[in-house]
């Protein structure tokens, strides 16, 4: 099968900006349940959210302070920042709106669905009363069109380069939330020792992982073990292996993949190497700095291999 590079493009891209939104609506819910179960002054800060997708200058460029009201308002209602929900879940319609003709008829159908109600609702939902509503709605509405498309489409070109995009997005949401919410926790060096487990159960929960941690590792939630298993769990949908495990069967039946091959194999060794018991908490913040360059590194090589091949 052939297949556009504009078009490959697109469906990539319509994956990223989908899956973003979803990360983002179960990363500010999870936060808001732990803000409401930990004491004042226990809690990392709204900024914290900011942190986590590194929207530091554009935030503080509108807002001088990271509170509860100016960091929700920034990710839930703003149409035109890059780390907002509207943000995303327009341009993945955008996306698809140019690319109906390789995707089941449905899609179009759910995604300006979940456009029209994100556009009528973001706002009003930026306040306590109906904030979890509006984020279990956008997560939810999420997974049905990626339930649709997961059942419906061909296991063509466009279906791989849609999973590319869904995958390297959530190694990239993944890493970041590790990176910054592990940093944080660990910065707190045991000061507030009771609340760390509900904390790191919150990083979890974010990413829907927290039932199948207590499943496969076990009731007590330790710091080492959740970033050991956050990266490096095979079974694990979210984690970091199971998506480059997910993306390295996706590339290898596309023509011209080696280069991309190359940087994925890179990953895969380094998460073998792996051994957050015997980190601090400087030598994590590197390993995953270093992590999310080798993600950006592949996202390029993409992009000049199968988008931009003409690009000199």
């Amino acid at each position: 099968m052939t297949m556009l590079s504009s078009v490959a493009e697109r469906l990539y891209w319509m994956a990223r900006y989908l899956e973003r939104a979803e990360d983002t609506a179960r990363l500010v819910a999870a936060y808001n349940h732990l803000i409401m179960d930990i004491p004042r002054g226990s809690e990392l800060g709204w900024d914290v959210l900011i942190r986590i997708l590194d929207a530091e200058p554009a935030f503080y460029a509108s807002y001088r302070v990271g509170n509860e009201q100016n960091v929700l308002r920034y990710l839930m209602a703003e149409q035109d920042n890059v780390s907002s929900i509207p943000f995303a879940v327009r341009w993945a319609r955008e996306n698809v709106r140019t690319t109906r003709d390789v995707l089941p008829e449905e899609t179009w159908e759910q995604i300006n669905e979940l456009y029209l109600y994100t556009n009528d609702t973001a706002e009003k939902s930026v306040g306590r009363r109906n904030r979890q509503a509006f984020l279990e709605e956008i997560v939810n509405r999420c997974q049905l069109i990626n339930g649709m498309l997961a059942s419906t489409l061909p296991r063509d070109h466009a279906y791989r380069f849609l999973r590319l995009g869904h995958l390297l997005e959530r190694s990239d949401m993944t890493t970041r939330l590790m990176d910054v919410g592990a940093g944080e926790i660990l910065a707190r060096d045991g000061t507030h020792g009771a609340i760390d487990p509900l904390i790191w159960a919150s990083l979890l929960q974010a990413l829907s992982a927290f039932g199948a941690y207590r499943r496969m590792i076990g009731p007590l939630v330790e710091a080492g073990r959740v970033v050991d298993f956050v990266f490096r769990e095979a079974m694990l949908p979210r984690s970091v292996a199971f998506c480059l495990a997910g993306a390295r069967e996706e590339l290898k039946p596309l023509k011209s993949h080696q280069a991309a091959l190359r940087v994925l194999d890179r990953g895969r060794r380094k998460l073998s190497r792996l051994n957050p018991d015997h980190m601090t908490r400087d030598e994590l913040h590197r390993y995953i700095d270093e992590f999310q360059s080798l993600l950006s590194e592949l996202h390029g090589v993409i992009t000049a291999t199968w988008f931009h091949p003409d690009t000199p």
